[in-house]
């Protein structure tokens, strides 16, 4: 049964008196399950009333039939934790979580359940901001549980849309965040706040100009906890592009050697190697074996992952000598000295070379990470791929239809005992 077919539709007592029409229907979230219709709200002419769903005997394809004849004429009132299907959720957006996507609800969908009436699923079509003149589907009608309602003002919602937000990913939680509004953006971000890891890496997908309004809405406490989790050449952009007057409260607040890492990138050009580098790297001597230079590797966990794919032969002096892959260093003799199996002559860098060169560099001999050295020969920090790729791709191509997302996988069961 549909939401469209109830509202309007008579209410009457068992012997048959006309009570009202339906106006509303009056639901509580179950976590987990299908939400519960705890009753409706009648329009009797004079006031607006409720009608709990036990009272329903009948609903019949003209009218509802209560199961008997006394009604409580007193006005509605919504509890805490109530929603109203047709105020609060017909018409407005969702959150499509197994295509990380924002949809809006054209129509719910009504079931018997085991114990009465529940919301079963939405009727909904991909909400197409940018591209208007292409048409989606007439009618997607899906289950509830695909969906997460964006309904701040409402606290029941918030601890279920927090774990299920927290399962996406930072890239497809940037997305929407770039096609909400800014009461959707703000309690998206209330949703993942609470994963500081998750945070910062959805602001280091943010497009600029989103993510400077984001972070300029926080204090500066907030703003230093989202930058000492984000890569330090990405926490230098954002406070780059923060008013003024707000770095240095910033700047006060994070750690001393993350501060100097950040005002170390600060002095290059955004789209220099300087500005692109990440400054937390893998190094080893050359005396190492292969056995400790693993060991580097694993107990580097705090070292991105696109970064932790080389090793950096240095000298005492911090030259770049050499670097070696870990797939390499994996299949050689544990005991080998790293030296004799590192790549000695290494395409490297300066600071200043710019994104042109980096792209190019990077596509001729097909790299993932470029070295950035100083005119001594010593090592600063590290170009990845994925910063010149984001920093080469037109502006254009950003606002091409995105591709469809790959369907999640099942959420976990979940300890009920918790």
């Amino acid at each position: 049964m549909r939401l469209s077919a109830v509202i309007r539709r008579p209410v009457v007592t068992r012997s048959g008196q006309h009570v009202g029409r339906v106006v509303d229907v009056v639901i509580r979230l179950r976590d987990p399950g299908y939400p519960k219709v705890v009753g409706l709200v009648v329009d009797s002419g004079r006031r607006r009333i409720f009608v709990p769903a036990g009272q329903v005997a009948a609903v019949q394809s003209t009218r509802i039939m209560l199961a008997g004849d006394a009604v409580d004429l007193r006005p509605f009132e919504r509890r805490r934790g109530e929603l109203l299907l047709r105020a609060d959720l017909l018409g407005h957006r969702f959150i499509d979580v197994s295509h990380a996507e924002l949809v809006r609800a054209f129509d719910i969908e009504l079931a018997s359940g085991p114990d009465g009436w529940e919301v079963r699923a939405l009727d909904t079509r991909r909400l197409r901001r940018w591209w208007p003149w292409r048409r989606g589907p007439a009618a997607q009608v899906r289950d509830w549980k695909d969906f997460e309602p964006l309904l701040g003002h409402i606290p029941t919602t918030h601890r279920r849309a927090a774990r299920r937000l927290r399962r996406m990913r930072a890239a497809d939680l940037a997305d929407l965040l770039e096609e909400a509004s800014a009461g959707e953006r703000r309690e998206i971000l209330q949703h993942v706040h609470g994963d500081s890891e998750l945070e910062a890496d959805v602001f280091e997908e943010l497009e600029p100009d989103i993510a400077r309004r984001l972070l300029a809405d926080k204090s500066d406490s907030d703003i230093a906890d989202v930058l000492v989790h984000m890569r330090p050449d990405d926490a230098a952009d954002a406070l780059q592009d923060l008013p003024a007057e707000r770095r240095h409260g910033v700047l006060d607040r994070l750690p001393a050697e993350y501060r100097t890492k950040l005002l170390a990138l600060l002095h290059f050009h955004p789209t220099s190697a300087g500005g692109l580098m990440n400054v937390d790297v893998l190094t080893v001597s050359e005396t190492m074996t292969v056995a400790d230079a693993l060991a580097v590797v694993a107990a580097a966990t705090t070292v991105q992952p696109e970064l932790a794919g080389v090793v950096h032969v240095i000298d005492a002096e911090n030259r770049l000598i050499g670097v070696a892959r870990v797939a390499r260093l994996v299949q050689a003799s544990p005991q080998a000295e790293i030296g004799t199996i590192m790549d000695a002559d290494p395409v490297r860098v300066n600071a200043t070379t710019d994104i042109v060169d980096l792209a190019i560099l990077m596509a001729d001999y097909d790299l993932t990470t470029l070295p950035v050295v100083d005119e001594s020969g010593r090592l600063l920090g590290v170009v990845t791929v994925d910063d010149v790729l984001e920093s080469i791709i037109p502006e254009e191509w950003r606002r091409r239809e995105p591709p469809p997302h790959p369907e999640y996988r099942p959420e976990p069961a979940e300890d009920q005992s918790a």
